[in-house]
């Protein structure tokens, strides 16, 4: 054999050498985009007679089960949890109760089951076996949403009574059960020929019947009676080439359940118990109550060791929250306030009882402490005093006064007025230390006015005036208008401010229909939040002026039943259901200078359509769909 040649050699050298140095990552292939496929399972799918507690199901590949406790749901409801887990291609479920007689048992995986590798879902997949001689098929399906806002409910069950009296809701299981998705949809299968109860339960200790006032409730006075009929849709095929062009249009056969269309309206009771939460001192001045419900009185309060008397009582609407001033400064510096409370509590027997407490009313920072860091305070002022003084800086005595909030913006809207709010209950006010004035011509001249306290919040205060659109006007505060309880007060204050026009604002008019004027219709904004509200009229309209231009407005509805004012929940045991809520399933973007009318059938929309998604707190879970990775890698490797 002869010899390699010198410099062929150190071409293959070099050759080998490029080949080593170059990088390149090799491609894996295809990925798999195939969803698990069901083989077989022990006991057969729809078995009957079955006795078995174990239950395997086998798939083509290797499988794992996302969020079991929360997806997978077994009918009807079990007291101990079944074990549901995965190994290999297997899933197993192991019962832990005794099978019922002549019972259907379903297993709803709902999207759970996925492939080990790729995640890729089976879809909506159920197993289902009967202990008797047939299997129940029939189905029943709809959508849970709060009553007080038609927000769809997620994780709420949902369960049917065979037993149709009242009182098995609070004394028995569920019969069939189901939970609702992100879009507050539910369906429950395996349900028998008959007549049924639905109701809906957040069942926070998991007994499957209402036995706590804490628990949200939903419940129908209609009874449900499963029916399926035969029914055909459409189901189109789109062009593989041009995904804009409709391919054919299949006719496919199917059976419908019945009723698919149940709306449940879900409503947590307003608790009835009441009893004295928590008592709290945030701070030197003040201490505060807690109720766990609202109360049709005070409590009646005496100090111990110290003269009650000195107390100024700012308390909630329902008097659930009871916020103490302490108006003397000495009694203030008192580490520990000893009081007696009377008011009156719930017994074991439900009934209201009066009671007794003694409270200790603690200050977070003991007097010595405090004092401590008062020095510390003062010794820190007076260095930056020297230190100012032998800069030669120019000492000015600062004054504290009493601090006060003014809303009075430089563009007053026609509808408001000007609000005063202050951080601590007032002593004293001058009114005729307030002067408003509204410029005519060049000059500013006075004009009447109206002080008044809010009732519905302590420690502010409006002033009213007859504001012209257009006009401009000025607010001046002299210093010491007011005085609070502490001995501060005010500052010397000017406000000047111009009052929008007319053409400033768009007007929004309603026409209502399915309503009376027991209903209230409140303005809402991009937040779902209150901004107005206003009863509807004899004539059935309702209308909404000075609106802001270039502003998104929805609207609610709720029948005031029993004409209070607000909405009110509902009671389970009395019948009572929550007051009814609507939405109109429309946005207005208001323009100014401009007007709306509006005609609102309350009725015209089914109500799981009528809040719109984009004010919806509770927005829908993305759909699991299976990856087209394939095309991804076709595209990296330039073959698309």
């Amino acid at each position: 054999m002869k010899p390699i040649p010198k410099y062929i050699a150190l071409l293959l050298v070099i050759l080998g050498f490029y080949a080593c140095a170059s990088t390149w990552n090799p491609d894996g292939g295809p990925y798999d985009e195939d969803p698990p496929k069901f083989i077989q399972a022990n006991p057969a799918p729809n078995a009957t007679n079955n006795k078995k507690k174990k239950i395997s199901i086998e798939f083509d590949e290797f499988i794992k089960i996302e969020n079991a406790a929360e997806k997978v749901i077994i009918s009807p409801p079990q007291k101990e949890t079944p074990e549901v887990k995965t190994s290999g291609k297997r899933v197993l479920v192991e019962f832990f109760d005794t099978l019922q007689d002549n019972t259907t048992y379903t297993i709803d995986f709902g999207d759970a089951i996925v492939d080990n590798n790729e995640g890729n879902p089976l879809g909506q997949f159920t197993y289902a076996f009967s202990t008797g001689e047939t299997i129940d098929t029939m189905e029943v399906s709809g959508t849970i949403l709060n009553a007080e806002n038609l927000e769809p409910i997620k994780g709420i069950q949902v369960g049917l009574h065979k037993n149709l009296n009242d009182s098995a809701f609070i004394t028995l299981p569920f019969d069939r059960i189901s939970r609702t998705d992100s879009r507050g949809q539910f369906t429950i299968r395996g349900i028998a020929p008959g007549k049924y109860r639905i109701y809906a339960l957040m069942d926070g200790n998991q007994n499957y019947l209402f036995d706590s006032k804490t628990e949200t409730v939903a419940y129908s006075d209609s009874l449900i009676i499963p029916s399926m009929k035969a029914a055909v849709r459409q189901d189109t095929v789109w062009n593989e080439l041009d995904t804009t062009q409709i391919d054919t249009i299949k006719q496919i056969n199917y059976t419908r359940f019945l009723p698919d269309n149940i709306v449940l309206r879900a409503f947590k009771e307003e608790n009835s118990l009441q009893y004295l939460m928590k008592s709290e001192r945030p701070n030197i001045q003040q201490f505060s109550l807690y109720f766990s419900a609202k109360a049709d009185t005070l409590p009646t309060l005496k100090g111990l060791n110290f003269d009650e008397n000195q107390l100024i009582i700012e308390h909630s609407q329902y008097n659930d929250s009871i916020l103490y001033w302490i108006k003397d400064t000495t009694l203030c510096e008192q580490d520990t306030l000893l009081l007696q409370l009377d008011y009156l509590a719930t017994d074991t027997l439900g009934q209201l009882v009066p009671t007794r407490d003694t409270l200790q009313m603690v200050n977070k920072i003991p007097k010595e402490r405090r004092k401590v860091l008062a020095e510390e305070a003062e010794k820190k002022k007076e260095k930056e005093r020297k230190k100012k003084e032998k800069k030669g800086d120019t000492l000015t005595v600062e004054t504290e006064f009493l601090p006060m909030t003014v809303e009075a913006p430089s563009s007053l809207d026609l509808n408001r007025n000007i609000i005063l709010t202050f951080e601590e209950p007032i002593a004293h006010i001058d009114t005729s230390a307030i002067h408003m004035t509204t410029k005519v011509d060049s000059l500013w001249e006075d004009i009447p006015f109206i002080f008044q306290a809010d009732t519905n919040a302590y420690r502010r205060y409006e002033i009213l005036a007859d504001w012209k659109p257009g006009m401009e006007y000025q607010l001046t505060i002299d210093s010491l208008g007011f005085k609070g309880i502490y001995g501060l007060s005010t500052n010397k204050t000017e406000s000047t401010l111009k009052v929008k026009t007319l053409e400033d604002y768009g007007t929004l008019y309603l026409n209502i229909i399915g309503a009376d004027s027991t209903a209230i219709v409140q303005l809402l904004n991009g937040n779902d939040q209150v901004l107005r509200e206003q009863p509807v009229s004899k004539q059935n309209t309702c209308d909404f002026y000075f609106l802001q231009p270039n502003t998104k407005y929805y609207l609610r509805l709720f029948i005031d039943r029993n004409k209070n004012g607000k909405w009110d929940t509902g009671n389970y045991e009395q019948k009572i259901p929550p007051e009814e809520v609507f939405y109109f399933p429309k946005v207005w973007e208001m323009k100014a200078n401009f007007e709306f009318e509006e005609t609102w059938d309350i009725h015209a929309t089914p109500l799981d359509k009528q809040k719109l998604d984009e004010i919806k707190k509770q927005k829908p879970d993305e759909t699991k769909k299976i990856r087209d990775r394939n095309k991804e890698r076709a595209q990296k490797l330039g073959r698309i």
